[in-house]
């Protein structure tokens, strides 16, 4: 049974990560244009990921990371990497359930998140529920797997979408990575009108923790 996993939004400042794993007992079904996600346009990566969700021959789990889970001082970002493939993982083996699959042999190949891929793949399935699990990692999978082609269309348009709500409630926050203009303007002006970072931010990340420091500096010179 195999399936491909990756990841979207391990890096930015604001938002969840996400990770998708995708199972198709076939490629040959997949869309046409599947590839890294990152070199899709956001129409494309939206149009692929409706195709793959529509296909009863597709089976798809997603795992969310949430903010409070990122900030939480007893973890990091590369064990929350093998939580969220373990979970993808063990949703899209949840979404078999529904032609009666889920309980063979289940294999597949993440996009590994760690310097050291063997290490990363061994983390993955010793975090997974599942019994009969072998899992593989590779550097660049999303390149050279459609199965994890198509799991990191998934991820990043549910990553797209959870952005795109908050830019509907607060106005333009951006991409949520520290590198965005938009999101580091978003940061200065909410804290300055607040003085609190929005509720979802990453609080640990130095970005949001200098964005409280500088309204914090410019609080105390008004005085």
């Amino acid at each position: 049974m195999p399936f491909g996993v990756d990841e979207a939004g391990k890096g930015p400042a604001l938002g969840s990560m996400f990770a998708a794993a995708v199972h198709c007992e076939d490629t040959a079904v997949l869309p046409d244009g599947i590839r890294d996600s990152k070199r899709l346009s956001p129409e494309r990566r939206e149009e692929l990921a409706a195709t793959l969700r529509a296909d009863d021959q597709i089976a798809v789990g997603v795992a969310e990371i949430t903010p409070a889970r990122i900030d939480d001082p007893e973890t990091d970002m590369n064990s929350l990497a093998v939580a969220a493939h373990a979970e993808a993982i063990e949703g899209v083996v949840d979404d078999l359930d529904r032609d009666g699959t889920a309980n063979e042999p289940v294999s597949g190949l993440c996009d590994a998140c760690d310097t050291d891929a063997d290490r990363f793949a061994r983390r993955v399935a010793d975090a997974c529920s599942l019994a009969d699990l072998a899992v593989d990692a590779r550097h660049g999978a999303d390149d050279d797997s459609p199965l994890v082609g198509a799991a990191s269309i998934i991820a990043k348009v549910e990553r797209d979408s959870h952005m795109a709500a908050f830019a509907d409630e607060y106005g333009p926050v951006g991409s949520g990575y520290p590198g965005d203009s938009t999101t580091r303007e978003f940061l200065g002006s909410y804290v300055a009108e607040h003085r609190e970072l929005p509720p979802f931010a990453r609080e640990s990340w130095s970005t949001c923790e200098d964005a409280l420091a500088e309204a914090e500096q410019t609080g105390l010179e008004q005085f």
